[in-house]
């Protein structure tokens, strides 16, 4: 569980690339980002009380271990791309999965002695659910001009971070048949962004 924790966003980014074929431009910044985020992270830890059950343990969720980690880069990069700080054709969820990937490396190291499947496993899961799946949202909405798409695609973005702390809430409660059915959903706009970057080769 180790291993998966460590490899699990790097390999997922090599083979999203494989597909999606596109630049790194901004790469070194993302992964140099990360870094610095996984050192503050050490010295300062959690940033709320993991509680026990219900919405403090659903907000830990959101906060110290799967929403914010991914947000909060996707947002880097949304300043970035408004401050024309890059160029190239880094997209979101490169930028994310990299930055990733150190902090990944970190919460290995923090959470190994636990040897807890939710936090090795289904946790690396949910960061790149939520780092393919945003941008699939994003680049939804951006390529098409229909209110509708427009709609949906503003309902994903919200929901999808709520899902993906829900999800782990879950499986903390050990309702393991509803934290699967959840996490499956959370990966569907991942699924579907892969598909589309494979037609689109």
């Amino acid at each position: 569980m180790n291993y998966f924790c460590l490899l699990w966003v790097p390999l997922f980014y090599l083979l999203r690339r494989t597909f999606a074929n596109e630049g790194s431009s901004a790469g070194i910044w993302a992964v140099l980002f990360g870094s610095i985020t996984a050192i503050i992270q050490f010295f300062l830890g959690y940033l709320t009380s993991p509680g026990g059950f219900g919405f403090s343990r659903w907000l830990f969720g959101f906060v110290d271990i799967v929403s914010v980690p991914v947000l909060f880069p996707l947002f880097i990069y949304f300043l970035i791309q408004i401050l024309r700080g890059f160029s190239g054709e880094v997209d979101f969820a490169n930028f994310a999965m990299l930055w990733l990937i150190p902090i990944g490396a970190f919460r290995t190291l923090s959470w190994s002695a636990t040897n807890d499947p939710i936090l090795l496993v289904i946790t690396p899961l949910l960061w790149t659910a939520l780092a393919a799946g945003i941008p699939f949202f994003i680049n939804l909405m951006l390529n098409s001009f229909q209110w509708y798409t427009a709609v949906i695609s503003i309902a994903g973005i919200l929901i999808l971070p709520v899902l993906a702390a829900a999800t782990y809430t879950v499986f903390f409660s050990q309702q393991t048949l509803l934290g699967i059915v959840l996490l499956v959903a959370a990966n569907i706009p991942l699924v579907l962004s892969l598909v589309f970057d494979i037609l689109r080769r």
